[in-house]
């Protein structure tokens, strides 16, 4: 699946009473933040094949304007990204990301 294609194709970000500030409240991630790492590059998406029960979701490991890594779980809806939870990268997470982004460089 070409996960990039996927998301360029969502319109804009879709937050509803019970996750707008939720992400804030339990890992201090605005809900720009978790925007702003969809914007950025690299952009890491992935299948989240373990939540991924009820409806389709995925992961992303990016950075914010920032410079602030953070690791993104998320599903579409109606061409809108609608983030699930943001948090930043546990150690395991940065060290997929920087094997990730330096094989990307070296292509």
């Amino acid at each position: 699946m070409d996960f990039n294609k996927l998301v360029k194709g969502c319109r804009d970000f879709q937050w509803d009473r019970g996750n707008r500030d939720k992400n804030k409240e339990k890992h201090n991630v605005t809900n720009d933040e978790g925007e702003e790492v969809f914007l950025n590059e690299p952009l890491f998406l992935f299948d989240d094949k373990v939540h991924s029960k009820n409806e389709k979701r995925y992961g992303a490991l990016g950075k914010t304007n920032k410079d602030r890594p953070l690791a993104i779980i998320f599903t579409i809806r109606n061409k809108q990204i609608r983030i699930i939870s943001a948090r930043d990268m546990s150690h395991k997470d940065k060290k997929v990301y920087d094997q990730k982004n330096q094989k990307t460089a070296s292509l």
